[in-house]
């Protein structure tokens, strides 16, 4: 396969860019190619299909550029030595300041995933997750539980936020930051738990 040049790489990015724009503003259903050659200003919609062979080609790049940006904001904020509950804390924390720094992405992210041809990160998401509740668990952080269970749950208070965000909803990131943390530390941690102090913002 020919290697594509600087240029037609900057081409696509501009659509992805301007792709993600439109599902943020008006979902999925309205992510045309004639909305999106608009938003990128693009003479027709033609130069988006020499780019991408149809709508699925364009959203799996979407979904591939989303998952790059929040990857990378999320695992600079991890601190793998700090322990386990605080390596949880700080999952969730960057997560929520994602939604409120890249907007954007993680209304494109919501609408997306469901179409992806790749949309398979919840798994893998999953079972980081439920290896991470595993390590606080032997190292008597986290109370008795089943991980794999309790993963699915921290996953879904996670992606409730997301959810909501996506409907174009009002919703104080903030607060939703602190209550994510104390919900799950209160359904995680041994006692009064070991964030405490940490919510106040």
């Amino acid at each position: 396969m020919r290697a594509k040049s600087v240029t037609e790489q900057a081409r696509r990015a501009q659509i992805v860019a301007a792709a993600v724009e439109v599902l943020a503003e008006g979902g999925y259903a309205a992510a045309s190619f004639k909305r999106i050659a608009a938003v990128a200003g693009l003479s027709s919609t033609g130069l988006i299909s020499y780019h991408f062979k149809g709508k699925q080609e364009l959203v799996d790049a979407v979904y591939a550029e989303v998952t790059r940006v929040f990857a990378g904001f999320v695992l600079e904020r991890m601190d793998r030595g700090a322990g386990a509950a605080e390596e949880l804390r700080a999952f969730l924390t960057a997560n929520v300041r994602f939604m409120a720094e890249h907007r954007n992405h993680a209304i494109a992210l919501h609408e997306v995933r469901a179409h992806a041809s790749a949309a398979t990160a919840g798994d893998g998401d999953h079972r980081k997750m439920a290896d991470l509740l595993r390590e606080g668990q032997r190292a008597g952080e986290f109370r008795d539980f089943d991980a794999d269970t309790m993963a699915v749950f921290v996953m879904a208070l996670r992606d409730g936020v997301l959810a909501r965000l996506g409907n174009r909803a009002e919703i104080d990131l903030d607060r939703c930051e602190r209550e994510l943390v104390t919900m799950v530390e209160l359904a995680t941690t041994r006692g009064t738990g070991t964030w405490a102090g940490g919510h106040g913002r």
